[in-house]
Order: C-alpha cells, then structure tokens, then sequence
C-alpha cells in the first residue's frame, strides 16, 4: 500500500511538472508571437496614398480582383549607397514599375511592367510634404516617383492606365537583396555568358543559386547581355519574379518558425506600403489571399512600346496595343495573344546553346558586386 502511495505521488509530480511546462511553453509562445506581432507592426512603413489623391480616381473593380502598383525604387541612401555605387542624396526614382493584377478568384496573377524610359503626361501631385508639383508633358515616367513620391507615382499610373492602383508596395536595392537572402535565394538559367561591369554581374552560362546581392545585380543589368536595353532588363526582372515565387513555395514557411521570423522581420523592413497593407494583420490576408498563385498561375507582359519620335532613347506605348493590355486587365480578362507573342526575348535565354549542369561548369562563379549609378 505504501509503494503504489509512493507511486501514485511520483505520478501526480510528473504530471504536476508536465503540466506546468506546457503552461510556461504556451506563456512563452504567446509572448513570443505577441513580440513579433509588435515588432513588425513597428517595421512597417506606410503611406496614406487615399488621402493625398483624394476621389479624382479611376474607380475600384466591383468583381473582386484588384491591383497593386509595385515598385522598386533606386534611392543611394542607407545601405543603398554601398550596393547601387555611391549615395546621391534623398533623391530617387522607380528604378522598376510592374502594375500587378489579382484576378477575380484570386487564383492567378497579372503583371505589365512599365519600362521606366517610357514618356508619360505626368499629372499634377501633392508630394510626402505636401507640397504642390506640377504636371508636365513628355515627362519620364520613372520621374513620377522621383518629383512626388508614392502618391505621385500612384497618380501618374492610374493615369496611365485607367485602372484604379488598389494598393502600393515599394521596396529598394538593400531591401531586395535583405530579402531574397532571407528567403534562401534564387535560382536563374543563362544560355549566354552575363559579364556587366556595371552592376558587377559574371555569369557563365548554365544554372546558377544566386544570393541577395548576387540577385540585385541580375535584375540591373543590361549592359552585358543582350543589346543592352532597359526592354531587356526587364525580361530579368520577370525571370527572377517567377524564380522568387518557385523559392517561397518551397520554403516550408508554415512548418519552420524559425524561417517564418527571418523572412516576417526582414520582409517588414523592407518594403513601405499603403496605408490599408501597412500592418501585420493586412499583410498576413492578402499572402493568405494568394497563397495559391505560384509560377505557374502568373502571366508576365511588358507594356508594348515604341520608339519616341521626340527622342531616340526614349519610347512611349504601342498603341492600340498598350490599350488592349490595360483593357485585359479592366475586364479581368487574359493578355491579348498578338501581344504575348510580339514580346522582347529574355537576353539571357537566346542562345541555343545546350546549359551545363552544375557539376560540369567550371568556368567561374557568380558574383554580384553592386552597381554603380547609371
């Protein structure tokens, strides 16, 4: 009787022990998970874009798809100035544009991106500050940002397109490379050798992991691969988009707290937003919203441009075919055929050349030492 007394006590402390163990775990998770919450609520910066544009807008869809405006802008301050060749000041221009559209279901994704040469009628715009900026003809569209902020861009866009921007997102060179880093990197293919003095890219041909910097660089270049066109950076750019989301779908994001945190807080410091995606719980829905959308549901366009008449280095949009694009994405429709097949070649896929595996490449590594301004 007294050994199964000793027993039954033995018992009744382990449990006693078990139970407030759990107790302190689910303590110290909910701690943990209230500290995230508070610190990349604290990371997020944002813009009131509603407020500074006021209701002379393009209406919002009633069909549930919707549109966010991303950009990425070229500022040289902060970590910036080491990675993109030096800081020039506060100054800073929409180095990348693409207009993203969320289909009605939320089950595929639609992306034009706007060449940052292409000239625009920039409407009047009220900058961070305040202050009135005044429209002008022929302006490039990447000034926009540069002359009055998010909201100015904003404006310039939905000008441009007709379609209401129903959300902003920006994100600048370290953020970017802070990003793919934390994500694990990116995976590109090359059937040409990429040797840019400018943004520090040297490829060989083949496939190629890239890390943050290495991934900047990628998507700056031009000078060293193709005819050196900003149409032909921009076929990088949507390569790296698709490479990035095949990345984060393999990431195991849910299953890994550990990864769930470097890539909330990273990501949080990263990017500025409008004012309705700028908190965690926001954030959180809409990456809930298209979790479903991978490489495979994304259709990728630039806006089909032309060489201005007033400037050689200049290009403004192909019509009737850049109002076609805009139309699609108006009546949640598919790009036009005759527009997906007239699209610029990605440089660095052009040659017919078969691509070594890794094992077989020993003609060098990638690097991506920053850029310098250009």
């Amino acid at each position: 009787m007294a050994e199964h007394k000793r027993v039954l006590s033995r018992r009744r402390r382990l449990l006693r022990t078990a139970a407030c163990a759990f107790a302190a775990l689910v303590v110290l998770g909910a701690g943990a998970a209230l500290f995230a919450y508070f610190r990349f609520n604290g990371n997020i910066r944002s813009v009131d874009i509603d407020a500074r544009l006021g209701d002379a807008r393009p209406p919002a869809a009633t069909d549930g798809s919707f549109n966010i405006l991303v950009l990425g802008s070229d500022s040289r301050t902060g970590d910036n100035g080491s990675m993109a060749g030096g800081d020039t000041g506060d100054t800073a221009r929409s180095d990348t544009a693409m207009v993203v559209h969320i289909t009605q279901d939320h089950s595929r994704a639609q992306i034009v991106s706007i060449p940052r040469d292409t000239l625009v009628t920039r409407p009047d715009c009220v900058d961070a500050k305040g202050r009135q900026v005044p429209g002008a003809k022929r302006a490039m569209y990447n000034s926009a940002f540069e002359s009055g902020g998010a909201a100015c861009a904003v404006r310039t866009t939905e000008q441009l397109t007709g379609l209401r921007m129903d959300h902003y997102l920006q994100i600048d060179f370290a953020g970017f490379a802070r990003v793919v880093d934390a994500i694990g990197g990116a995976t590109v293919t090359t059937t040409v050798a990429i040797h840019d003095k400018d943004s520090g890219l040297d490829l060989p041909p083949g496939e190629h992991h890239l890390d943050g910097q290495q991934a900047l660089a990628f998507v700056r270049t031009r000078h060293g691969v193709g005819d050196g066109s900003d149409l032909g950076r921009i076929e990088l750019q949507k390569q790296m988009v698709r490479s990035l989301l095949k990345q984060v779908g393999g990431t195991g994001l849910l299953t890994n707290p550990v990864k769930l945190w470097s890539i909330g807080d990273t990501v949080t410091r990263s990017i500025t937003t409008d004012s309705a995606l700028g908190s965690v719980n926001s954030l959180v829905g809409l990456a809930q919203e298209l979790k479903g959308i991978g490489p495979d549901q994304l259709s990728m366009v630039t806006l089909p441009v032309e060489t201005a008449p007033s400037d050689p280095n200049r290009v403004v949009p192909r019509q009737p075919q850049a109002g076609q694009v805009w139309a699609a994405l108006k009546a949640d429709r598919p790009f036009p055929s005759e527009v997906v097949s007239a699209q610029p070649e990605n440089p660095a896929q052009t040659a017919p050349a078969a691509v070594p595996s890794t094992s077989a490449r020993t003609a060098g590594k990638p690097t991506g030492k920053a850029a310098p301004a250009r």
